[in-house]
């Protein structure tokens, strides 16, 4: 399983930003799939997952990116985006997609995210 984090960098707040998320070695499906993000000193947080007890493309956000960030896929690509709009300098952190496989949970190597205000 290799899950390849991809399109960071640095903006200024109320920038945008799309971050990629390529998969391989696994069924392409939505299931424990999501990203996560983890800002300097802070725990890893959830940011946007797939929730399969409420429906394959039924999506858990965290309050602090609701009706900002969006979260979309291509199965044909096995590819995971999430759209980030209007960004704050709050959401400076390294982004991370996780996928779930039974018990093991496999991470992607993160993409820096810089707001600047």
């Amino acid at each position: 399983v290799q899950l390849q984090a991809s399109g960071g960098g640095s903006v200024q707040a109320g920038g945008s930003l799309r971050l990629s998320c390529v998969g391989s070695g696994f069924l392409f499906n939505t299931f424990g799939l999501g990203w996560y993000r983890q800002a300097p000193g802070k725990q890893r947080e959830l940011v946007a997952s797939f929730d399969g007890g409420r429906g394959p493309d039924y999506i858990v956000y965290a309050d602090s990116v609701k009706g900002r960030f969006t979260v979309s896929r291509d199965n044909a690509k096995n590819t995971l985006y999430l759209h980030m709009n209007t960004l704050k300098p709050e959401d400076t952190a390294v982004y991370y997609c996780r996928k779930q496989l039974g018990p093991q949970i496999y991470w992607g190597r993160g993409t820096q995210v810089t707001v600047s205000s």
